[in-house]
Protein backbone atom coordinates (compact mmCIF):
# COMPACT_ATOMS: atom_id res chain seq x y z
CA UNK A 1 0.00 0.00 0.00
CA UNK A 2 1.46 3.37 -0.34
CA UNK A 3 2.92 5.02 2.22
CA UNK A 4 3.10 1.79 3.76
CA UNK A 5 6.36 0.40 5.66
CA UNK A 6 7.64 -2.37 2.90
CA UNK A 7 8.33 -5.89 4.67
CA UNK A 8 12.18 -6.73 4.84
CA UNK A 9 12.60 -10.27 3.27
CA UNK A 10 14.96 -12.64 2.61
CA UNK A 11 16.03 -14.30 -0.85
CA UNK A 12 16.89 -17.97 -1.67
CA UNK A 13 17.51 -19.74 -4.95
CA UNK A 14 18.99 -23.44 -5.73
CA UNK A 15 20.47 -22.77 -9.29
CA UNK A 16 22.40 -25.07 -11.50
CA UNK A 17 26.11 -24.66 -11.34
CA UNK A 18 27.38 -21.80 -13.72
CA UNK A 19 24.38 -20.19 -13.89
CA UNK A 20 24.40 -16.52 -12.59
CA UNK A 21 23.40 -15.78 -9.83
CA UNK A 22 22.85 -11.49 -9.68
CA UNK A 23 21.37 -11.99 -13.18
CA UNK A 24 18.78 -14.84 -12.09
CA UNK A 25 17.86 -13.02 -8.79
CA UNK A 26 17.03 -9.81 -10.51
CA UNK A 27 13.83 -10.49 -11.64
CA UNK A 28 12.77 -12.32 -7.99
CA UNK A 29 14.12 -8.73 -6.47
CA UNK A 30 11.60 -6.58 -8.73
CA UNK A 31 8.99 -9.02 -7.95
CA UNK A 32 9.60 -8.43 -4.26
CA UNK A 33 9.77 -4.84 -4.65
CA UNK A 34 6.25 -4.39 -6.99
CA UNK A 35 4.54 -6.84 -3.94
CA UNK A 36 6.40 -4.37 -1.36
CA UNK A 37 8.98 -6.11 0.31
CA UNK A 38 12.53 -4.88 0.39
CA UNK A 39 14.94 -7.40 -0.35
CA UNK A 40 18.02 -7.24 2.66
CA UNK A 41 19.80 -10.30 1.73
CA UNK A 42 20.16 -13.61 0.06
CA UNK A 43 21.85 -16.68 -0.54
CA UNK A 44 21.88 -19.02 -3.25
CA UNK A 45 22.90 -22.58 -3.50
CA UNK A 46 24.44 -24.45 -6.95
CA UNK A 47 23.18 -27.69 -7.26
CA UNK A 48 21.77 -30.06 -9.78
CA UNK A 49 17.96 -30.11 -8.20
CA UNK A 50 16.64 -28.46 -5.03
CA UNK A 51 16.32 -30.73 -2.01
CA UNK A 52 13.03 -32.74 -2.04
CA UNK A 53 12.22 -32.64 1.40
CA UNK A 54 14.18 -29.01 2.61
CA UNK A 55 14.91 -27.09 -0.70
CA UNK A 56 18.41 -26.04 0.36
CA UNK A 57 20.84 -28.83 1.38
CA UNK A 58 20.96 -30.07 4.87
CA UNK A 59 24.22 -27.86 5.36
CA UNK A 60 23.02 -25.08 3.46
CA UNK A 61 19.89 -24.91 5.58
CA UNK A 62 22.03 -24.11 8.72
CA UNK A 63 23.76 -21.91 6.48
CA UNK A 64 20.46 -20.21 5.90
CA UNK A 65 19.36 -20.40 9.48
CA UNK A 66 22.13 -17.95 10.72
CA UNK A 67 22.48 -16.01 7.37
CA UNK A 68 18.08 -15.15 8.29
CA UNK A 69 18.27 -14.94 11.72
CA UNK A 70 21.12 -12.04 11.68
CA UNK A 71 19.69 -10.15 8.72
CA UNK A 72 16.20 -9.21 10.52
CA UNK A 73 14.22 -9.90 8.16
CA UNK A 74 10.35 -10.90 8.04
CA UNK A 75 9.52 -13.39 5.35
CA UNK A 76 12.14 -15.58 3.32
CA UNK A 77 11.15 -15.56 -0.58
CA UNK A 78 12.02 -18.32 -3.04
CA UNK A 79 13.09 -18.29 -6.06
CA UNK A 80 11.17 -21.46 -6.98
CA UNK A 81 7.40 -23.16 -6.55
CA UNK A 82 7.43 -24.79 -3.77
CA UNK A 83 5.73 -28.04 -2.95
CA UNK A 84 3.59 -27.84 0.62
CA UNK A 85 6.25 -30.61 2.22
CA UNK A 86 9.74 -28.41 1.31
CA UNK A 87 7.50 -24.85 2.47
CA UNK A 88 6.31 -26.81 5.96
CA UNK A 89 10.27 -27.68 6.09
CA UNK A 90 11.58 -24.00 5.99
CA UNK A 91 8.88 -22.04 7.51
CA UNK A 92 9.67 -25.05 10.84
CA UNK A 93 13.39 -24.25 10.16
CA UNK A 94 13.38 -20.71 10.64
CA UNK A 95 10.16 -20.21 12.44
CA UNK A 96 8.95 -17.87 9.83
CA UNK A 97 7.05 -16.95 7.32
CA UNK A 98 7.80 -18.80 3.71
CA UNK A 99 6.62 -17.19 0.39
CA UNK A 100 7.72 -18.90 -2.70
CA UNK A 101 7.81 -17.51 -6.21
CA UNK A 102 4.09 -18.47 -7.42
CA UNK A 103 2.53 -16.98 -4.16
CA UNK A 104 4.73 -13.74 -4.78
CA UNK A 105 3.18 -13.10 -8.54
CA UNK A 106 -0.02 -13.84 -6.96
CA UNK A 107 0.31 -11.77 -4.02
CA UNK A 108 1.29 -8.92 -6.92
CA UNK A 109 -1.84 -10.25 -9.16
CA UNK A 110 -4.59 -9.53 -5.78
CA UNK A 111 -3.21 -6.49 -5.61
CA UNK A 112 -3.09 -5.37 -9.52
CA UNK A 113 -7.14 -7.01 -10.27
CA UNK A 114 -9.27 -3.91 -11.07
CA UNK A 115 -12.26 -5.66 -12.71
CA UNK A 116 -13.99 -8.45 -11.09
CA UNK A 117 -12.87 -10.87 -13.81
CA UNK A 118 -9.53 -10.24 -12.67
CA UNK A 119 -10.21 -10.21 -9.09
CA UNK A 120 -12.24 -13.50 -9.83
CA UNK A 121 -9.42 -15.30 -11.37
CA UNK A 122 -6.83 -14.04 -8.66
CA UNK A 123 -9.30 -15.88 -6.11
CA UNK A 124 -9.21 -19.01 -8.19
CA UNK A 125 -5.65 -18.99 -8.15
CA UNK A 126 -5.23 -18.80 -4.78
CA UNK A 127 -7.88 -21.42 -3.93
CA UNK A 128 -5.96 -24.04 -6.44
CA UNK A 129 -2.44 -23.05 -4.77
CA UNK A 130 -3.88 -22.90 -1.43
CA UNK A 131 -5.86 -26.27 -1.07
CA UNK A 132 -2.76 -28.72 -0.80
CA UNK A 133 -1.25 -26.94 1.38
CA UNK A 134 -4.25 -26.16 4.20
CA UNK A 135 -2.79 -29.05 6.29
CA UNK A 136 -0.06 -26.59 7.75
CA UNK A 137 -3.07 -24.73 9.15
CA UNK A 138 -3.20 -27.32 11.39
CA UNK A 139 0.36 -28.23 12.24
CA UNK A 140 -0.66 -27.25 15.74
CA UNK A 141 -2.83 -30.37 16.23
CA UNK A 142 0.00 -32.48 14.14
CA UNK A 143 2.49 -30.99 16.82
CA UNK A 144 0.69 -33.03 20.44
CA UNK A 145 1.62 -35.72 19.14
CA UNK A 146 -1.74 -37.46 18.68
CA UNK A 147 -3.70 -39.07 21.67
CA UNK A 148 -5.97 -38.04 24.19
CA UNK A 149 -7.21 -34.09 23.46
CA UNK A 150 -6.14 -34.04 19.95
CA UNK A 151 -8.68 -36.25 18.71
CA UNK A 152 -12.08 -34.79 17.48
CA UNK A 153 -12.66 -31.51 15.27
CA UNK A 154 -9.11 -31.04 14.35
CA UNK A 155 -8.88 -33.00 11.08
CA UNK A 156 -13.21 -32.97 10.52
CA UNK A 157 -12.48 -28.88 10.38
CA UNK A 158 -9.66 -29.84 7.78
CA UNK A 159 -11.85 -31.44 5.85
CA UNK A 160 -14.51 -28.85 5.93
CA UNK A 161 -12.09 -26.20 5.22
CA UNK A 162 -10.93 -28.11 1.75
CA UNK A 163 -14.14 -28.66 1.40
CA UNK A 164 -15.57 -25.24 1.47
CA UNK A 165 -12.50 -24.31 -0.64
CA UNK A 166 -13.23 -26.51 -3.24
CA UNK A 167 -16.80 -25.35 -3.55
CA UNK A 168 -15.95 -21.87 -3.25
CA UNK A 169 -13.60 -22.33 -6.51
CA UNK A 170 -16.45 -24.04 -7.99
CA UNK A 171 -18.59 -21.15 -7.49
CA UNK A 172 -16.19 -18.47 -9.10
CA UNK A 173 -15.60 -20.70 -12.20
CA UNK A 174 -19.14 -20.45 -12.95
CA UNK A 175 -19.17 -16.96 -12.51
CA UNK A 176 -15.95 -16.42 -14.46
CA UNK A 177 -17.65 -18.75 -17.45
CA UNK A 178 -20.46 -16.63 -17.51
CA UNK A 179 -17.81 -13.35 -17.71
CA UNK A 180 -16.60 -15.29 -20.85
CA UNK A 181 -20.00 -15.91 -22.88
CA UNK A 182 -20.40 -11.75 -22.11
CA UNK A 183 -17.20 -11.57 -23.96
CA UNK A 184 -17.24 -13.77 -26.15
CA UNK A 185 -20.67 -11.62 -27.46
CA UNK A 186 -18.76 -8.72 -28.05
CA UNK A 187 -16.20 -10.35 -29.49
CA UNK A 188 -18.41 -11.94 -31.72
CA UNK A 189 -20.26 -8.26 -32.31
CA UNK A 190 -16.30 -6.99 -33.09
CA UNK A 191 -15.44 -10.14 -35.98
CA UNK A 192 -19.07 -9.09 -37.37
CA UNK A 193 -17.93 -5.76 -37.91
CA UNK A 194 -14.05 -7.32 -39.41
CA UNK A 195 -12.48 -4.95 -37.54
CA UNK A 196 -8.77 -5.75 -37.29
CA UNK A 197 -8.04 -7.15 -33.66
CA UNK A 198 -4.37 -6.65 -32.70
CA UNK A 199 -2.94 -8.33 -29.10
CA UNK A 200 0.07 -6.68 -27.70
CA UNK A 201 2.21 -9.54 -26.29
CA UNK A 202 5.54 -9.08 -24.36
CA UNK A 203 7.93 -9.78 -21.31
CA UNK A 204 6.15 -7.93 -18.17
CA UNK A 205 7.66 -4.03 -17.94
CA UNK A 206 8.46 -3.87 -21.50
CA UNK A 207 5.81 -0.67 -22.04
CA UNK A 208 2.92 -2.58 -23.22
CA UNK A 209 0.36 -0.13 -21.59
CA UNK A 210 2.27 2.63 -22.95
CA UNK A 211 2.50 1.75 -25.99
CA UNK A 212 -1.14 1.05 -25.80
CA UNK A 213 -1.95 4.76 -24.82
CA UNK A 214 0.22 5.84 -27.26
CA UNK A 215 -1.67 4.09 -30.45
CA UNK A 216 -5.24 5.00 -28.94
CA UNK A 217 -4.86 7.43 -26.12
CA UNK A 218 -6.54 4.74 -24.00
CA UNK A 219 -5.19 6.62 -20.38
CA UNK A 220 -3.99 3.06 -18.96
CA UNK A 221 -2.05 2.54 -15.78
CA UNK A 222 1.62 2.65 -16.59
CA UNK A 223 3.28 2.48 -13.11
CA UNK A 224 7.16 1.27 -13.11
CA UNK A 225 5.67 -2.21 -11.38
CA UNK A 226 5.70 -5.73 -13.05
CA UNK A 227 2.34 -7.29 -13.99
CA UNK A 228 0.94 -3.84 -13.82
CA UNK A 229 -1.80 -4.53 -16.44
CA UNK A 230 -3.90 -7.92 -15.59
CA UNK A 231 -7.33 -6.90 -16.82
CA UNK A 232 -7.11 -7.05 -20.73
CA UNK A 233 -7.54 -3.66 -21.80
CA UNK A 234 -9.26 -3.05 -25.86
CA UNK A 235 -9.08 0.31 -27.28
CA UNK A 236 -9.11 1.83 -30.90
CA UNK A 237 -7.43 4.14 -33.30
CA UNK A 238 -8.23 4.66 -36.99
CA UNK A 239 -5.74 4.97 -39.84
CA UNK A 240 -6.83 6.49 -43.10
CA UNK A 241 -10.41 5.70 -42.37
CA UNK A 242 -10.25 2.47 -41.20
CA UNK A 243 -10.61 1.37 -37.48
CA UNK A 244 -8.40 -1.37 -35.85
CA UNK A 245 -8.89 -2.66 -32.15
CA UNK A 246 -5.57 -2.89 -29.88
CA UNK A 247 -5.44 -5.38 -27.07
CA UNK A 248 -2.99 -4.89 -24.06
CA UNK A 249 -2.91 -8.53 -22.17
CA UNK A 250 -1.17 -9.47 -18.62
CA UNK A 251 2.55 -9.16 -19.45
CA UNK A 252 4.81 -12.60 -19.51
CA UNK A 253 7.23 -13.64 -17.35
CA UNK A 254 9.66 -16.18 -17.12
CA UNK A 255 8.53 -19.38 -15.62
CA UNK A 256 4.90 -18.37 -15.03
CA UNK A 257 3.70 -21.02 -12.82
CA UNK A 258 0.60 -23.16 -14.94
CA UNK A 259 -1.98 -22.36 -12.81
CA UNK A 260 -1.48 -18.58 -13.17
CA UNK A 261 -1.88 -19.29 -17.10
CA UNK A 262 -4.64 -21.25 -16.56
CA UNK A 263 -6.01 -18.73 -14.01
CA UNK A 264 -5.74 -15.94 -16.40
CA UNK A 265 -7.29 -17.26 -19.50
CA UNK A 266 -9.59 -14.71 -20.08
CA UNK A 267 -6.80 -12.40 -20.32
CA UNK A 268 -4.33 -14.41 -22.26
CA UNK A 269 -7.40 -15.85 -24.56
CA UNK A 270 -7.41 -11.93 -25.97
CA UNK A 271 -4.37 -12.62 -27.63
CA UNK A 272 -5.63 -16.30 -28.69
CA UNK A 273 -8.18 -14.44 -31.03
CA UNK A 274 -6.61 -11.58 -32.02
CA UNK A 275 -5.46 -11.18 -35.91
CA UNK A 276 -2.29 -9.96 -35.26
CA UNK A 277 0.25 -10.11 -32.35
CA UNK A 278 2.56 -7.02 -31.51
CA UNK A 279 5.52 -8.78 -29.49
CA UNK A 280 6.90 -5.74 -27.59
CA UNK A 281 10.66 -5.91 -26.83
CA UNK A 282 12.55 -3.85 -24.38
CA UNK A 283 15.50 -2.41 -26.31
CA UNK A 284 17.21 -1.10 -23.48
CA UNK A 285 18.26 -4.42 -22.31
CA UNK A 286 21.25 -7.00 -22.63
CA UNK A 287 21.51 -8.73 -25.90
CA UNK A 288 21.18 -11.89 -23.70
CA UNK A 289 17.82 -10.48 -21.53
CA UNK A 290 16.45 -9.97 -24.62
CA UNK A 291 16.74 -13.58 -25.88
CA UNK A 292 15.56 -14.33 -22.81
CA UNK A 293 12.70 -12.08 -22.60
CA UNK A 294 11.68 -13.33 -26.32
CA UNK A 295 11.83 -17.16 -25.65
CA UNK A 296 9.51 -16.75 -22.18
CA UNK A 297 6.73 -14.97 -24.23
CA UNK A 298 7.05 -17.38 -27.45
CA UNK A 299 7.02 -20.30 -24.91
CA UNK A 300 3.44 -18.90 -22.74
CA UNK A 301 2.41 -18.27 -26.75
CA UNK A 302 2.96 -21.43 -27.28
CA UNK A 303 1.16 -22.78 -24.12
CA UNK A 304 -2.02 -20.95 -25.16
CA UNK A 305 -2.19 -22.13 -28.34
CA UNK A 306 -0.96 -18.50 -29.99
CA UNK A 307 1.76 -19.65 -31.51
CA UNK A 308 0.80 -20.04 -34.98
CA UNK A 309 -1.02 -16.43 -35.23
CA UNK A 310 0.88 -13.20 -37.48
CA UNK A 311 3.38 -11.35 -35.47
CA UNK A 312 5.08 -8.13 -35.62
CA UNK A 313 8.41 -7.65 -33.70
CA UNK A 314 8.78 -4.35 -32.16
CA UNK A 315 11.50 -2.48 -29.94
CA UNK A 316 10.65 -0.13 -27.69
CA UNK A 317 12.36 1.85 -25.26
CA UNK A 318 14.74 3.21 -28.49
CA UNK A 319 14.48 6.77 -26.84
CA UNK A 320 17.21 5.45 -24.27
CA UNK A 321 19.67 4.20 -27.20
CA UNK A 322 22.50 6.05 -28.90
CA UNK A 323 22.94 5.45 -32.54
CA UNK A 324 24.97 3.23 -32.17
CA UNK A 325 22.83 1.05 -30.23
CA UNK A 326 20.29 1.44 -32.60
CA UNK A 327 22.38 -0.17 -35.44
CA UNK A 328 23.23 -2.80 -33.78
CA UNK A 329 19.66 -3.65 -33.26
CA UNK A 330 18.57 -2.73 -36.86
CA UNK A 331 21.17 -5.60 -38.16
CA UNK A 332 19.84 -8.16 -34.93
CA UNK A 333 15.98 -7.53 -35.93
CA UNK A 334 15.89 -6.11 -39.44
CA UNK A 335 12.61 -6.65 -39.48
CA UNK A 336 11.30 -5.38 -36.32
CA UNK A 337 9.94 -1.47 -35.79
CA UNK A 338 12.16 0.27 -33.33
CA UNK A 339 9.35 3.17 -31.39
CA UNK A 340 9.65 5.12 -28.33
CA UNK A 341 6.02 4.52 -26.57
CA UNK A 342 7.06 6.97 -24.41
CA UNK A 343 8.33 10.14 -27.01
CA UNK A 344 5.93 8.58 -29.56
CA UNK A 345 8.62 8.24 -31.75
CA UNK A 346 7.38 5.38 -34.44
CA UNK A 347 4.01 5.35 -33.62
CA UNK A 348 2.65 6.78 -36.73
CA UNK A 349 5.00 4.22 -38.81
CA UNK A 350 3.82 1.78 -36.51
CA UNK A 351 0.37 2.23 -37.13
CA UNK A 352 1.11 2.49 -40.84
CA UNK A 353 2.79 -1.26 -40.37
CA UNK A 354 -0.77 -2.56 -38.91
CA UNK A 355 -2.73 -1.15 -41.16
CA UNK A 356 -0.80 -3.07 -44.25
CA UNK A 357 -1.21 -6.21 -42.37
CA UNK A 358 -4.66 -6.01 -42.92
CA UNK A 359 -5.14 -4.01 -46.35
CA UNK A 360 -5.31 -6.78 -48.89
CA UNK A 361 -8.17 -8.48 -46.94
CA UNK A 362 -10.57 -5.52 -48.26
CA UNK A 363 -11.73 -4.70 -52.01
CA UNK A 364 -11.90 -1.33 -52.57
CA UNK A 365 -16.18 -1.32 -54.60
CA UNK A 366 -18.64 1.20 -55.65
CA UNK A 367 -22.30 0.97 -54.76
CA UNK A 368 -25.28 2.75 -55.51
CA UNK A 369 -27.73 2.32 -52.75
CA UNK A 370 -31.76 3.31 -53.70
CA UNK A 371 -32.86 6.07 -51.38
CA UNK A 372 -35.57 3.25 -50.45
CA UNK A 373 -32.94 0.88 -49.42
CA UNK A 374 -31.17 2.72 -46.49
CA UNK A 375 -31.20 -0.14 -44.21
CA UNK A 376 -28.45 -1.46 -46.92
CA UNK A 377 -26.93 1.42 -46.16
CA UNK A 378 -27.02 1.23 -42.47
CA UNK A 379 -25.85 -2.06 -42.75
CA UNK A 380 -22.81 -1.07 -44.81
CA UNK A 381 -22.12 1.94 -42.16
CA UNK A 382 -22.47 -0.70 -39.32
CA UNK A 383 -19.50 -2.68 -40.95
CA UNK A 384 -17.03 -0.25 -39.68
CA UNK A 385 -15.64 -0.47 -43.29
CA UNK A 386 -13.76 2.58 -44.70
CA UNK A 387 -15.91 4.76 -46.84
CA UNK A 388 -13.85 7.19 -49.09
CA UNK A 389 -16.32 8.90 -50.82
CA UNK A 390 -20.34 9.50 -50.17
CA UNK A 391 -22.41 11.36 -53.11
CA UNK A 392 -26.54 11.80 -53.24
CA UNK A 393 -27.63 11.22 -56.88
CA UNK A 394 -30.99 11.16 -58.49
CA UNK A 395 -30.76 7.54 -58.26
CA UNK A 396 -29.58 6.75 -54.87
CA UNK A 397 -26.56 7.26 -52.78
CA UNK A 398 -22.98 6.46 -54.69
CA UNK A 399 -20.71 4.87 -52.20
CA UNK A 400 -16.77 4.11 -52.43
CA UNK A 401 -15.81 1.85 -49.75
CA UNK A 402 -13.73 -0.80 -48.90
CA UNK A 403 -15.09 -3.86 -47.71
CA UNK A 404 -14.04 -7.04 -46.46
CA UNK A 405 -13.52 -9.73 -49.47
CA UNK A 406 -16.81 -12.07 -47.19
CA UNK A 407 -19.00 -9.27 -47.17
CA UNK A 408 -19.21 -7.73 -51.13
CA UNK A 409 -21.80 -10.23 -51.85
CA UNK A 410 -24.38 -9.01 -49.48
CA UNK A 411 -24.16 -5.55 -51.28
CA UNK A 412 -24.22 -7.16 -54.82
CA UNK A 413 -27.14 -5.94 -56.17
CA UNK A 414 -26.09 -2.34 -55.82
CA UNK A 415 -22.18 -2.97 -57.43
CA UNK A 416 -21.38 -0.24 -59.57
CA UNK A 417 -19.43 -2.89 -62.06
CA UNK A 418 -16.68 -0.65 -63.81
CA UNK A 419 -15.09 -0.62 -60.01
CA UNK A 420 -16.17 -3.29 -58.37
CA UNK A 421 -12.88 -5.03 -58.52
CA UNK A 422 -10.34 -2.07 -58.30
CA UNK A 423 -8.18 -3.11 -54.94
CA UNK A 424 -7.96 -1.02 -51.80
CA UNK A 425 -5.40 1.49 -52.15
Amino acid sequence: MPGAEAERGFAVAVLPQGMDATEELAELHELARTAGVETIGGLVQHRGRPDPRTYVGKGKLEELKRAYKESGAEVLLVDDELDPTQQRALENALDSRVVDRTQLILDIFAQHAVTAEGKLQVEVAQLEYNLPRMRGMWQHLERLGGGVGTRGPGESQLETDRRLARRRATLLRRRLAGLTKQRAVRRRERERSHTPTVALAGYTNVGKSTLLNALTGAGVSVEDRLFETLDPTTRGFAHEGRKYLVTDTVGFIRRLPHQLVEGFAATLEETLVANLVLHVLDATASDDRIDEMQSSVEEVLVEIGAAELPKELLLNKVDALDPLARRRLASRYPDALQVSARTGEGIDELRARIASRFRDRFESVRLLVPYEEGAKLAELYSLGAPIDGREDTEDGVLVQARLPHGEIRRFAEFLVADAAHEKAV
